[in-house]
């Protein structure tokens, strides 16, 4: 593993600073107020959004009412041509975030790889605790098979990514289709994700204090999101733990060297190869997690962003 890259330092310099001026970490807030600091964080972490060449928002139809839904098509693009999407599911453990929180990340993706982006605001806990993100995640992509090529969308190719708790989804969404036939997924993208409630990877204990993303913050999400230790061995919150991971579609994945998650997203490269699936898999050895919304102060956050959208280019875009 290398040294902690210079603007990662930075951010936990800034937090810790925050931190000792009196600001209440993540696990000490409510839902609502850490919503707010997240969202407050767009400022001094995230770059100008790069301009695309259209932007909207809508409204599709969810099991428990409407589902918020940002629609991103490429600069240089035109209205008449169908694109293929990647339907993205922003991260925030599962109870934090926001199509704005993700914006920026979700127009680099649509600029490089050529692809149109379709941002999901599905419902959170622990208002709506598991599993109502993935019956939203879900009901997105149904929508797409009737509704997409209204908007301009080609939903014979559609490929699925997220950050986190979005990279969670993501994998999660590529083992639902499959059970319930559903829309297919033709490749994945998955941000330095959440594959194993159950914890115990070496990681979360080397990485778990002053990197961020803490225990403390971990055992918050979960809670809110889980409620109960039952869902943590369901495939539906642990990916890893499904039966069989042959046949699912292609994968790019990208973890964090100083990320508590690093261990569980290379775990889960690793059953996807062992089953055959063809994996792309990169550790940015010198960041923390959550890097990719961070582009103002981490460069490098580019470089992550234009790599998962080369593996969508890749497949979705021949």
């Amino acid at each position: 593993m290398g040294a902690l890259d210079p603007g990662a330092k930075l951010v936990l310099d800034l937090v810790e600073k925050a931190q000792a001026e009196g600001a209440k970490p993540i696990d000490q807030q409510t839902p609502a107020e850490a919503r707010q600091t997240y969202e407050n964080q767009r400022g001094p972490l995230t770059p100008e959004p790069p301009e695309v060449a259209a932007v909207r928002d809508f409204t599709v139809p969810g099991p428990r009412g409407e589902i918020p839904v940002r629609l991103y098509r490429p600069a240089g693009s035109s209205d008449g041509t169908a694109l293929p999407v990647i339907v993205f599911y922003h991260g925030g453990g599962w109870v934090i975030g926001s199509l704005n929180t993700h914006d920026v990340v979700c127009r680099g993706l649509a600029n490089h790889s050529g692809c149109a982006v379709l941002s999901v605001d599905y419902r959170m806990g622990p208002e709506d605790p598991f599993p109502a993100a993935g019956e939203d995640s879900y009901a997105v992509l149904e929508w797409l098979t009737v509704a997409g090529e209204g908007q301009g969308l080609d939903s014979t190719r559609i490929g699925v990514a997220g950050d986190s708790a979005g990279g969670n989804l993501s994998a999660v969404m590529t083992l639902m289709v499959r059970e319930k036939n559903g829309p297919p997924i033709a490749w994945q993208g998955l941000i330095y994700p959440a594959t194993d409630m159950r914890g115990g990877y070496e990681s979360r204990k080397a990485f778990g204090e002053g990197y961020l993303l803490t225990q403390a913050a971990m055992d918050y999400f979960e809670g809110h999101y889980l409620q109960g230790p039952g869902p943590r061995t369901d495939w539906r919150a642990s990916p890893i733990l499904a039966d069989d991971l042959a046949g699912l579609p292609p994968a790019t994945i990208v973890t964090a060297g100083f990320d508590p998650l690093r261990d569980e997203g290379r775990a889960y490269a690793d059953r996807l190869r062992d089953a055959g699936v063809p994996v792309t898999y990169k550790c940015f050895d010198g960041q923390i997690h959550g890097f990719f919304t961070m582009g103002r102060v981490i460069p490098e956050a580019e470089a992550g962003i234009r790599l998962i959208a080369e593996g969508a280019r890749a497949v979705l875009k021949p």
